[in-house]
């Protein structure tokens, strides 16, 4: 099961899906039109893999990890059937640095040195799985090929030659020493709605369902551009080929804050379209999770972003159907959640094999895209039960250009109480107060606004109707971000605390001077509130001043206008 065969006389790629008896069941990965009764069969003896090592990053690759840059320069604009390329490199020479020597002694995970593979990654040349023994001698700092020896290590079975490529089995996890259970550490975004109402923990699972249009490529675009992961493995499963056309052509234009190198030089880009054979769809989700594995042994963080895992559900209903297998709901395998737990649990925090220590994590974040919005479909439930993060991308708020469309009112996050200790610690002990009053007043309108429906507003008391006032600030000044405006596209954590605090403050000096005889009106009628919108888009340098600025005319208002009504 699950060996890699070469198909016909061109020599398609494809695997075992399926034993009866002599006869062996293949899922080919190209398009199959054309293939004769009677043509040759050749089964490779290993199970599909794909090539771990420098050169990986900045990579595009299809669901079979070929490089699809290398195979252009070969075949043109449109891939031939059957073309072989090695995903990695074979040419290129990466300048090696030991940092073992001659008589040490090594097993798997051990760190052998390192290449520079951009400045954004540093690449660890690590001895694998499953090897151990004394180095025999080890090569200097020199220039290699990922074929190239670059150590050789006396084992029980004889010597042994590493090398800088690596090949690892898709469908099988890679091998660590310990999983680190309690996340606490967020996973910075830079979207306010999911850093401080709904945040992700690095080594966590999330969630993105939502009908068509409601923005979750965007979404996830966003969270790959500016999340705070060491790398980001970029897997587009089954989506239009526009959208990832739209990465390859903004991500070397963006620059990463950390660096100032080009965001694509820590970004693995795995692109199985529409467009390609429903069939690779599946292996795509793997290939990536592997990768994101493999720089985790590094010590790295690695967010994966998959776009989407409901065009990957539909490819195992496909070749599950192809194979007659029994189907369960709505047509898909009766094993669909299962395969989707064992996608979502290789995410993680974990203490690496080897020397020296280290700790990496796999963030896994997964758009769902369920027919019509509906969330009761499997794939939206099978998946909700396993991701302990959900955003619910709402039609209602898409169609009002409320951006990001995230549902405050039926999204959570099972992190929240380990990152609001992290936040205490490092922002403010207030983080988690002032989420929660944020929280309560969104919470409370929603419960005014169907009484609003029935009766209008003016019916409603006037303390009622500050309630809608202040959470109306909290929705446009705070919640919605553009993701197209310099500025806004990115809020950091401390500036988005003093956002949230600077519209708080305004509820509460608003309901201190109701209590105090000022009408609502004269409340509404200040000018220094109006200017709160205008935080999202204030340039950092700018915004401390303008924040304090802000804040004081706010007081002095309120102050004023309090005279006047106790007068």
């Amino acid at each position: 099961m699950y060996e890699m065969v070469r198909v016909g006389d061109e020599g398609l790629i494809g695997e075992i899906v399926k034993l009866d008896g002599e006869s062996a069941t293949i899922q080919v990965y190209e398009e199959t039109a054309g293939i004769r009764p009677g043509e040759r069969v050749e089964t490779l003896g290993r199970p599909l893999s794909v090539e771990l090592g420098p050169g990986l990053v900045g990579g595009v690759f299809d669901g079979i990890q070929r490089p699809l840059t290398m195979i252009r320069e070969k075949t043109g604009d449109f891939i031939r059937r059957g073309v072989e390329v090695p995903a990695l490199d074979r040419e290129r020479s990466w300048l090696f640095t030991p940092t073992v020597k001659g008589g040490d002694k090594v097993s798997g995970g051990d760190v052998l040195g390192y290449v520079e593979e951009t400045k954004a990654v540093k690449h660890l040349i690590m001895v694998p799985p499953g090897v151990a023994g004394n180095v025999l001698k080890v090569f200097g700092t020199e220039k290699c090929r990922v074929t190239d020896t670059i150590a050789e290590v006396e084992t029980e079975g004889g010597e042994q030659s590493v090398k800088p490529l690596q090949t690892w089995p898709i469908r099988v996890p890679r091998p660590f020493s310990e999983k680190i259970g309690t996340l606490t550490t967020p996973l910075v975004t830079g979207q306010r709605i999911i850093d401080l109402f709904y945040p992700i923990a690095k080594g966590g699972t999330a969630s993105i369902p939502g009908p068509f249009g409601s923005g979750k490529t965007v979404m996830l675009q966003q969270l790959a551009k500016w999340c705070d992961a060491d790398l980001i493995v970029y897997v587009g499963c089954g989506e239009r080929g526009n959208e990832m056309a739209d990465v390859l052509e903004s991500f070397p234009q963006l620059e990463d804050p950390r660096t100032g190198e080009p965001l694509i030089n820590r970004l693995v880009l795995v692109a199985n379209t529409s467009n390609m054979p429903v069939a690779a769809r599946e292996a795509s989700i793997y290939t990536g999770i592997t990768i994101a594995e493999y720089f985790r042994d590094m010590g790295h963080d690695v967010a994966l972003m998959a776009d989407s895992t409901s065009r990957w559900a539909e490819a195992l209903r496909e070749v599950s159907g192809r194979l007659g297998e029994m189907p369960g709901e709505e047509g898909y395998p009766a094993y669909l959640a299962s395969r989707l737990a064992d996608f979502y649990e290789r995410a993680g925090k974990v203490r690496a094999l080897g020397r020296p220590k280290r700790e990496g994590s796999v963030s896994v974040m997964g758009a769902v895209s369920p027919p019509g919005g509906d969330f009761s479909e499997p794939v939206t439930q099978g998946t909700l039960r396993i991701t302990k993060v959900f955003w619910a991308l709402d039609e209602r708020l898409a169609r009002r250009r409320h951006y990001p469309a995230i549902d405050w009112l039926s999204s959570y996050s099972l992190y929240l109480d380990g990152v609001s200790d992290w936040a205490s610690r490092n922002l403010s002990p207030l983080w988690r107060k002032l989420r929660d009053d944020a929280m309560a007043l969104l919470q409370k309108e929603s419960e005014l606004m169907e009484i609003v429906q029935l009766v209008g507003p003016d019916a409603l008391p006037e303390r009622d109707r500050l309630v809608l006032e202040a959470a109306r600030y909290v929705r446009e000044s705070f919640l919605q971000q553009s993701a197209f405006h310099k500025v806004d596209t990115y809020c950091a954590m401390d500036r988005q605390l003093k956002m949230l605090q600077a519209i708080m403050e305004y509820y509460r000096l608003a309901k201190e001077a109701l209590e105090r005889g000022v009408r609502l009106e004269h409340i509404v009628s200040l000018s220094s509130p109006k200017a709160l919108p205008r935080m999202k888009i204030v340039e950092r340098e700018e915004f401390e001043a303008f924040l304090t600025k802000l804040r004081e005319s706010m007081r002095k208002e309120f102050e004023e206008i309090t005279l006047k009504a106790e007068a």
